[in-house]
């Protein structure tokens, strides 16, 4: 499993945006500019959280992206969904069926009937971490980095420079 490096982006770029003035946006290529990625490719990833409901579209010239939702409601799971798709990451094609030993003519009803094991346990892990990146949210990001990991002057130095962007 592998998530690609668009939620990477999406996450940090998001986190930027949490304390963003009511009514203000930040656009796709400053955001590509402060964390030095391709603008083109961030692009892609903002259509897909915008479809998500996860920014709106600000239009006008100094438009661009803001939250649709409070940081506190938007979810790591929820950016990986917009990302990557809802599709499930372990696809049991059932291979024990085709299996050459199987008497496919009479099959007991417990290997018919029982779900494959390996995709039990596949799901199982996928819905842990579900549960746990549902359980984290850009609040949660913020405040961690912000509020304990980072100097205030380095919070006040990122709002500055997108202010500044936005005159």
């Amino acid at each position: 499993m592998k998530f690609s490096v668009g939620v990477e982006y999406a996450i940090h770029c998001l986190l930027y945006m949490v304390n963003l003035e009511e009514g203000k946006s930040v656009g796709i290529k400053d955001l590509a500019a402060f964390q030095g990625i391709s603008e083109t490719y961030l692009s892609k990833v903002y259509a897909k959280l915008s479809k998500s409901g996860i920014v709106k579209s600000i239009p006008g010239v100094k438009g661009g992206y803001a939250l649709a939702r409070s940081a506190g409601e938007i979810t790591f799971w929820d950016v990986v969904e917009a990302v990557e798709g809802t599709e499930s990451f372990f696809q049991c094609a059932e291979i024990r069926q085709k299996n050459i030993l199987l008497d496919k003519e009479n099959l007991p009803d417990t290997h018919t009937k029982c779900p494959c094991l390996i995709k039990v346990v596949m799901l199982e892990a996928e819905d842990e971490m579900k549960k746990y990146l549902n359980n984290k949210t850009l609040a949660w990001l913020y405040d961690e980095v912000y509020n304990k990991k980072l100097p205030k002057d380095v919070e006040k130095a990122t709002i500055e420079w997108f202010s500044n962007k936005r005159k």
